[in-house]
């Protein structure tokens, strides 16, 4: 026998909660009897206390030594999504396309936030980065979740555009290009009036603490920043709606709250007909050159009228046409409906958040207060063209859901992204060079035995169309949110992206787009890991309190 003093209890008890299985028994935990454990393999833990010290046997303290292989971690690996009923839509990963054979990459702008914090969630939960389901980590909605310090439109620009290009971190072979796309910010006081009809499920899958009664607060924090010139309705929707609310003044913060403070959650769930209504009310409402908007707060399990993500995707493409956008706000766990409120939110010309705390609601309804309200551009789309001269391959990372046919970018009659005022948008594309890049600058030439050498090799053809010609040119199409004809921006991008020390910016977001590689179970990790990840982290300031905490979540994810 061995002895080891209380710094062993916590091990010793981890097994022994082990041994009894996963979870709970249908009995419950019951206190031993005896001062021994017997496990299943016929092991004895001799447990009995002898002057505040705990023995136990040579192989039990091999076996608590081994957390790799131990019985108590698996607990954290098992297959949560089979056991609950959320839905998440599937899409084919993008590879590497060549640019003699593709040589347009098209897609949507997006601005959506939900993956990050439903994958914030999901790990705070103790889902292993391996028990994700598929389909919930969209990178896109990753990166754009955070801020970052891109270029201000100037004069009457729509968008600053800014780019950076550097090796990439988790691909030595490959150059990553960076784009951010910033809206100029504007105060909410500014802003035009809003007609805002709040649409809020409560149904009886609406009653977890996690639901209504965060949706409540959610909704009293909103409240609180709204202004005399905004109209306010509230409906409510479980088995059928009923309007709560109509036209409040924005200022009449007690009588909205109330409205809200008095909703219970009870019966099925007849989401569609909730939309209808609330399209009625915000069109009674409707304030001329204002901002008319639905924002939807649910789970998204309907289950009563139209359902299915087709019928939903109908409903919504007609009603858009009204001129009212509709916003949405996804709640809770277990039965979340995450495919049927991306498709909601993006039919609907809006845009879609994930609430799992109060300070998210904060974040996206109070921080972000006119982003999340207020749109300015519609029916944003890029398309980069790659000059073959120079990339031979390229990797969009992300927006797999988001791809464009190469003629739908000039066709005004396809849906786009929205995207609101002070909102970015990053990009990020995997490139492989024809040639490989001499990145030497000349202050590092001269100071190599064979420097000369290296001065001939820039000179010469290989290398020339990389240091002297574009690279790419990125193309993007909007239209302001009361027009239906499309205005065209283009931006060639060159080598004088190109840095061998890329900012904070671009290492943050490089590091982001990384550990979405691992979350989604990308095909295409080359040699990304959280490790790897981390140590990137730690070299950065993360002064900003959600970097900081993306930090904390990689932690716990290892």
């Amino acid at each position: 026998m061995k002895r080891r003093g209380i710094g062993f209890l916590l091990a010793v008890a981890l097994m022994a909660g082990a041994l009894s299985g996963c979870g709970r028994s249908d009995e419950g935990a019951k206190a031993p009897e005896s001062t021994g454990v017997e496990t299943d393999t016929g092991e004895y833990f001799d447990m009995a206390p002898s002057e505040g010290e705990i023995y136990f046997t040579e192989e039990a303290e091999a076996a608590a030594e081994e957390p790799e292989e131990s019985y108590a971690q698996s607990c954290y690996d098992f297959d949560w999504p089979a056991e609950n009923g959320e839905e998440y839509s599937k899409w084919e990963e993008t590879g590497f396309l060549s640019v003699m054979n593709a040589p347009l990459s098209t897609f949507s702008a997006d601005v959506d936030t939900a993956s990050y914090s439903n994958l914030r969630r999901m790990i705070t939960d103790g889902y292993s980065l391996e028990s994700i389901p598929e389909g919930a980590v969209r990178i896109e909605e990753m990166l754009n979740y955070f801020t970052y310090d891109y270029k201000e439109p100037e004069g009457s620009e729509p968008f600053g555009v800014t780019t950076q290009i550097s090796t990439c971190p988790w691909n030595k072979e490959a150059q990553l290009l960076m784009i951010g796309l910033k809206t100029q910010d504007i105060d909410y006081a500014d802003a035009p009036p809003s007609n805002l009809v709040f649409l809020l499920d409560v149904s009886g899958s609406m009653g977890d603490y996690d639901k209504l009664p965060l949706l409540q607060e959610a909704f009293g924090l909103l409240a609180e920043n709204l202004t005399e010139k905004d109209r306010i309705s509230i409906v409510t929707y479980a088995s059928g709606d009923k309007v709560v609310l109509e036209g409040a003044k924005g200022n009449e913060t007690t009588k909205i709250k109330r409205a809200l403070n008095s909703l219970k959650a009870s019966g099925g769930t007849n989401g569609s007909q909730g939309i209808e209504t609330a399209y009625e009310i915000a069109e009674e409402n409707f304030i001329e050159g204002g901002n008319n908007r639905i924002i939807l707060a649910t789970d998204g399990d309907l289950n009563i009228g139209l359902t299915t993500e087709e019928e939903l995707e109908e409903l919504i493409t007609e009603k858009k046409e009204s001129g009212i956008f509709l916003s949405v706000l996804g709640l809770g766990t277990g039965n979340m409906k995450d495919n049927k409120m991306e498709i909601l939110a993006d039919k609907g010309n809006g845009n879609y958040a994930y609430i799992d705390s109060l300070k998210e609601a904060k974040k996206v309804l109070v921080e972000e207060m006119t982003a999340t309200l207020l749109t300015i551009y519609k029916d944003v789309k890029f398309q980069v063209e790659f000059n073959p001269a120079v990339v031979s391959d390229y990797r969009l990372i992300g927006y797999e859901n988001r791809s464009l046919a190469r003629e739908d970018f000039h066709d005004d009659t396809k849906d786009a992204g929205e995207i609101g005022a002070g909102h970015s948008v990053t990009v990020m594309y995997e490139l492989i060079l024809k040639e490989p890049l001499l990145a030497l600058s000349e202050e590092e030439i001269g100071d190599l035995k064979y420097g000369d050498n290296y001065k001939e090799e820039l000179e010469q053809a290989d290398n020339s169309s990389a240091l002297e010609q574009e690279w790419l040119t990125i193309s993007i199409r909007y239209k302001k949110p009361a027009e239906e004809e499309s205005s065209l921006l283009q931006y060639p991008v060159s080598y004088e992206s190109y840095t061998s020390e890329p900012g904070e910016d671009f290492q943050f977001a490089a590091a982001v787009a990384e550990f979405g590689l691992l979350a989604s179970k990308s095909r295409y990790p080359e040699e990304a890991s959280v490790s790897h990840v981390l140590s990137v982290l730690r070299e950065l300031k993360l002064d900003d309190e959600y970097r900081g905490e993306f930090e904390d979540l990689v932690k716990e994810a290892r």
